[in-house]
């Protein structure tokens, strides 16, 4: 597992209702990803803040490496939203 200081809090989220936001192609996503994920394009995710946000739950994001989840909390968390990265969505796929 990475080392990612993050990857620790996954369960912690999880245990507080946290939505799984995965942000890899539609491609990719159908190839496979986290039962229950909310699936929203990192190119997209802009213009899907009001929806995030509209959630009202902290945010796991993941995507295929770690590096797409790792922009895209910083864009959650840039907004006002309680987010950490879950890396790759196999990662956050074993907690489950």
């Amino acid at each position: 597992m990475s080392s990612n200081p993050e990857f620790k809090h996954i369960q912690e989220y999880l245990d507080k209702g946290a939505i799984i936001l995965d942000v890899r192609t539609d491609a990719e996503f159908d190839e496979g990803h986290v039962k229950e994920a909310l699936h929203i394009v990192l190119d997209d995710l802009e213009d899907e803040i009001t929806q995030v946000k509209a959630l009202d739950k902290p945010i796991i994001t993941c995507c295929r490496s770690g590096a797409r989840s790792e922009r895209a909390k910083d864009i959650l968390k840039d907004k006002g939203i309680d987010a950490i990265n879950g890396g790759p969505w196999q990662n956050v796929d074993a907690y489950i």
